[in-house]
This record gives C-alpha cells, structure tokens and sequence, in this order.
C-alpha cells in the first residue's frame, strides 16, 4: 500500500512548532540573562568584543541546519502529495459558483464525494466559472481549480466518516456556502452504492420515450438541481438568493429583461429550456445584473427538472 502523506506533515508541522517553541524560549532566557549580567550597575566600564569564530559559526550553522530539514521534510511531503498511486479511484471534480459536482468513472455524478477506505482518489480538477480552491482539512490537503488550467490532488480515507469540504479561495458572494462533505464508506458498502447508482442509471436511460412517472421525475429532478449547483443561487423556500426562488415560479408570470427591455413572459417548460441552456437571454427583473454560464443538460434531464419545479407550489 502506498504511504499516506498526512503523516508526513503532520510531522513538518509538529517539527516546525517545535524548533519555534524552543528558540522563542532560548532567546527569551538570553535576554533575561544578559539584562541582569550586563547591567549597567555590574559593568560600569563598556568593553567591545572584536570577535568570536566559535559563536559566529554556530548562530550561522544553526539556522542553515533548521532550514535545510525544514526543506527535507517539505521537499520529501510535496513528493508523496504528487506521486499518484497507480490504484487511484479518478473522480472529476469541477467547482462553479456555488458548489462542488463529483463525476466518477462509471458517469454517475454527485454533489457529495463519496470514496470507498484504504483506496487512493485521485481529483481532477476545473472550474466553470472563477478560481475555486478545493479544500479538505482532515486530509491535509488543498488545491486550486482554475478556469482552463487542469490541476490535480489525491488523498486516501483510512477510517470509514463524515469529512467537511471547503472553498479555501474566495469566489464571490456565497463562497462561504461553498461546503460539502467527503464520505468515506468501507469497500463492500460503497460498491453496493456505486452499483445501485449505475443500475437506476440505465434503467432511466433504457426507458427511453413511453410513459413517464412524474413523481420519480420529481425526485431526479431534484437531485439534478443539487447535483448542478443551482440551488447555490435559487432557493426553494421562497427566500432570495442571487436568483429567483423556484418556489411557485412554474406557472407564473415574470417580467423579464430582453435585449434591455422589459417584457412579461410566462414560465412554462420552454422558457426554462431555454433559461438553462442561454440564462443570460431573458434575465428576471431585479436579476439582470448576474451572468450566470450556460448548463449542459439533455433533454431528459430538463424534463426531469421541470417535474420537480411543478411540485414547488
């Protein structure tokens, strides 16, 4: 099994607090020491010292030897941090402008990170939109996702639990919303999720046409919006966030903003197909202000959100 690195800085950390602790303590004594012995009441007469080659050698050698272990130990950390394991689990990871998207290799695609213990996870990430930092401090680890530059990071959970995920780079208005979490299952457990997951997959797609279940549409549809990030910016509570809430908004009629101006229109199934695919179009009024990137959903997966925003009366 490849080694894990946390230990690795907790052990740079435990090493650095420590060589502080120790010269803030050493030089705090020699302060106090030579306050007392070279007061001015015990030396009446100034004396200068033309030199020492044994003192000014070591103050010299100390700090080149703190530095150069500090660097091994830092040199040897970033090493382990970038060689991935060949057994790597790869999940891509993409941040926007509120949340986090986990697409894994069988094309299932979560809000929450789910990774089986002992495996190594290897994150590809991106970002859709401004730079975002990918963040888990139980891990030890953190990484940039930057608009069209691929970055990478891997961790392996070795005891089955909850991990928070943050957005360590401050990406605009609900940055401080940007949290999910790392769920970390034994390999028996999370095989059976990830199959149960691919199963109900296929069955959606071999379905096809025929007759639909508006209730089971509901629910996919509602884990589309999480699994999308847009319920980072519309609620589903009638609150205002950066967009409309999508509580009672199918059915209604908004007035919108259209090539600068003001119309009505209604929301039904063809104005939210087209809000997803071009949502800088016809901008709600009181919302004309947020440019928002277009979603890459099928057609299906529309429907299925559609389903969902008629049951939020």
């Amino acid at each position: 099994m490849v080694e894990n690195f946390t230990a690795d800085i907790d052990s740079t950390f435990a090493f650095v607090v420590g060589a502080c602790v120790i010269l803030l303590v050493g030089i705090i004594v020699t302060m106090i020491y030579f306050l007392f012995r070279y007061h001015h009441t015990r030396n009446k007469q100034a004396t200068d010292i033309e030199g020492n080659l044994v003192l000014e050698i070591t103050w010299t050698l100390i700090p080149f030897l703190l530095s150069m272990t500090m660097f091994y130990f830092g040199m040897t950390g970033y090493q382990k941090m970038e060689n991935v394991p060949e057994n790597a689990m790869k999940v891509e990871t993409t941040g926007r402008m509120w949340s986090w998207s986990f697409k894994y290799e069988n094309g299932i695609e979560t809000d929450t990170l789910y990774v089986p213990v002992g495996q190594p996870v290897l994150l590809n990430l991106s970002s859709k939109d401004v730079i975002h930092s990918f963040y888990i401090p139980a891990f030890k680890i953190k990484k940039d996702a930057v608009p069209g530059v691929p970055t990478r990071m891997w961790f392996r959970a070795d005891e089955e639990g909850k991990y928070d995920v943050f957005c360590a780079e401050y990406c605009g208005q609900r940055h401080s919303y940007m949290l999910t979490k790392v769920v970390a299952m034994p390999r028996e457990k999370y095989d059976a999720w990830s199959a149960g997951l691919a199963a109900n997959a296929v069955v959606e797609e071999e379905s096809g046409g025929g007759e639909r279940n508006e209730a089971k549409d509901a629910e996919r549809g509602k884990a589309l919006v999480r699994t999308k990030g847009c319920v980072a910016c519309h609620s589903t509570d009638g609150s205002r966030l950066i967009g409309p809430s999508y509580k009672g908004l199918f059915g209604k009629t908004a007035t919108v903003i259209t090539d600068g101006k003001e119309r009505d229109v209604l929301v039904d199934a063809a104005y939210i197909d087209k809000s997803i695919h071009d949502p800088n179009a016809d901008k709600v009024k009181g919302f004309e202000n947020m440019m928002m990137p277009p979603q890459t959903l099928s057609e299906r997966e529309v429907e299925q959100i559609i389903a969902y925003l008629k049951t939020l009366k």
